[in-house]
C-alpha cells in the first residue's frame, strides 16, 4: 500500500519521522510530504508559498531509506498536492501525524493534523490523524508509541473516512488499551484571553482539568487509553428544515 505521511508540526518533527519510519518497516511504501515550517492551527487551509517557479519543496530523505519533501505550503495543500500525483503516484492511505499534543473534542475543527486527513478523505483518499498527549515543551515524548498505534489500526481504514485518533504519551507497554470515542464537547486544549490592551490581545493555550466526559476522546484519553473517532468532511445537513425555503428540487416548501 502507497501511504502519504505528513503533519502540522513541520518536516523536521519527531513525531513525523517516528510514523513515517514505523509504516515503512510494516512493509507499505511510504512517501514524505510536510510543511517545511510548523503549520499547526491551519486547519484545513490551502495556502503555499510561490516563487516564479511554483510552490517552493526540497527533495530531503529520512533516515537514508524514506523519500521525504519539505514542502512551502499547508498540511492540507500538501495532501490535495498528493493526490495530484506531486509526490509520485497518489497515494493510498493518507497518515496526518504524530502531532505535539492531542486533537480532541471540538478543537479538531483547527488542527492541521485533522485538516490534512479530512481533505485526503474529501479527495478520494482514506486517512488518519495522529496525536500523542504531550506538553508543547517536552523534551522527550513516546513517539513510537502513538506510531505503533496508527499502523496497528490501518486495517480499519476500510472506507471514505478519517479515524482521528489521541494516544496517552506513555511507552507501549503501559498503553490500557484502544477505545473507539465520541468527540468531547470542547478538547483538551483550549484557547483563552490572556491579556487584552489598547490595540492588542494576547491568547494562549489551556490545557484543560483532570476530569473529562465519559466515552469521550478525553475522557478515555485521560484513562490512559488510546480513544479513536471516525470522521467525515464537512457536509450537508440534509435532515435540517429550513421553512419557507425552496428545496434543492425547486419546490417551495415551508409554507
Amino acid at each position: 500500500m502507497r501511504i502519504l505521511v505528513t503533519n502540522d508540526d513541520g518536516i523536521d518533527s519527531p513525531g513525523l519521522h517516528a510514523l513515517a519510519a514505523w509504516t515503512a518497516r510494516a512493509g507499505h511504501a511510504v512517501v514524505v510530504a510536510a510543511p517545511v515550517e510548523e503549520s499547526s492551527g491551519s486547519s484545513a487551509a490551502l495556502l503555499a508559498v510561490e516563487d516564479g517557479e511554483g510552490i517552493q519543496m526540497q527533495e530531503r530523505g529520512i533516515d537514508g531509506t524514506v523519500a521525504a519533501f519539505a514542502v512551502s505550503a499547508t498540511p492540507a495543500f500538501i495532501v490535495l498536492l498528493a493526490t495530484r500525483g506531486a509526490f509520485g503516484p497518489p497515494p493510498d492511505v493518507v497518515l496526518a501525524g504524530v502531532n505535539r499534543g492531542p486533537n480532541t473534542g471540538a478543537a479538531v475543527l483547527h488542527s492541521g493534523t485533522v485538516g490534512a486527513a479530512l481533505t485526503a478523505v474529501a479527495n478520494g483518499c482514506p486517512a488518519m490523524a495522529v496525536s500523542l498527549d504531550v506538553a508543547p515543551d517536552a523534551l522527550e515524548a513516546n513517539w513510537d508509541t502513538a506510531a505503533e498505534v496508527a499502523v496497528d489500526l490501518l486495517p480499519l481504514l476500510t472506507g471514505l473516512f478519517a479515524l482521528n485518533i489521541n494516544v496517552p504519551d506513555v511507552e507501549a507497554g503501559a498503553l490500557r488499551g484502544i477505545r473507539r470515542a465520541h468527540l468531547a464537547e470542547f478538547g483538551m486544549v483550549q484557547m483563552t484571553l490572556r491579556e487584552q490592551g489598547e490595540g492588542f490581545v494576547r491568547m494562549s493555550l489551556e490545557q484543560v482539568g483532570e476530569v473529562a466526559e465519559p466515552g469521550s476522546d478525553d475522557g478515555w484519553l485521560l484513562d490512559g487509553y488510546a480513544a479513536v473517532t471516525p470522521l467525515f468532511p464537512p457536509g450537508e445537513a440534509a435532515d435540517l428544515e429550513l421553512p419557507g425555503l425552496v428545496d434543492t428540487a425547486g419546490e417551495h416548501i415551508g409554507g
